[in-house]
């Protein structure tokens, strides 16, 4: 195999492909990009394939979708881009990391919501559990659920927990539907949520279902409260937590989401 040259320059520029690639799955875990950049890999793979085999007209329809790849790329990925780039050109060190520290730290920036944020939550879901009242709250994470909240009526007000209540008072115009809440603010009410494909218990209702569907692509947490039972849950991820007490609700609200 002499016709393979490895030099100390090969190796860096694989370590540091291998480098960048870790971080950008730190960045996007949690949300569908992971998904999107395995489809994008294999469409490279795919590209990589009918060149070498000398493939003209695959080739020359691959290229075409190669070269409007950046574009799509940016487009795909503008809410991490921003991100990105907003740390680029932050001053200061309110941490005391080093630019670089931040840089290849970025999952300890996705921070679990303040607790003058999570109060009104946990206020309203006590109340209202103690009257049945039936409740889906989405506290974005750094998924971008703009097309979620382009489903319901844009409110854009303060969270409050007599807001909340209101909302989801069953005479309320707004009560069907979810409820999208963003640094303490209400960005809209009466959202539809996507509701899960997997198998989850016959117990649960339409609330239920439609929170673990958006969970599975998202890093959202959702509240529920159940009108049936009163019963306060809440999905991450994917996993349900029910029978949850204020206290507890409110632990998982502010709970540290560390990366793996």
């Amino acid at each position: 195999m002499d016709f393979i040259h490895i030099t100390a320059i090969d190796v860096i520029d694989i370590v540091l492909v291998a480098v960048i690639m870790y971080q950008i799955y730190k960045l996007t875990k949690g949300t569908n990009a992971p998904s999107i950049l395995t489809g994008i890999l294999l469409i490279y793979l795919l590209w990589v394939a009918v060149k070498t085999l000398h493939m003209e007209l695959m080739t020359a329809i691959m290229n075409a979708v190669i070269g409007v790849g950046v574009i799509a790329l940016i487009v795909v990925f503008q809410p991490e881009i921003r991100r990105f780039l907003h740390l680029l050109g932050m001053r200061g060190n309110r941490s005391g990391n080093s630019f670089f520290g931040r840089l290849f730290e970025m999952e300890e920036m996705h921070r679990s919501t303040q607790l003058e944020h999570v109060s009104p939550v946990v206020q309203a879901c006590s109340d209202m559990s103690e009257m049945n009242m039936g409740a889906l709250i989405v506290i974005r994470g750094e998924s971008d659920l703009e097309v979620i909240a382009e489903t319901g009526v844009q409110v854009d007000a303060k969270l409050t927990s007599p807001l909340l209540k209101n909302i989801f008072f069953r005479n309320s115009p707004l009560h069907d539907g979810a409820v999208i809440v963003e640094e303490g603010r209400i960005v809209a009410a009466k959202c539809i949520l996507p509701s899960t494909t997997s198998e989850v218990p016959l117990s649960f209702g339409m609330r239920h279902r439609a929170a673990v569907g958006l969970s599975e692509m998202s890093d959202a947490v959702i509240v529920v409260v159940s009108e049936e039972t009163g019963s306060i849950s809440v999905v991450r991820q994917g996993e349900v937590k029910m029978g949850l007490s204020p206290a507890e609700l409110q632990a998982e609200l502010l709970r540290n989401e560390k990366a793996e």
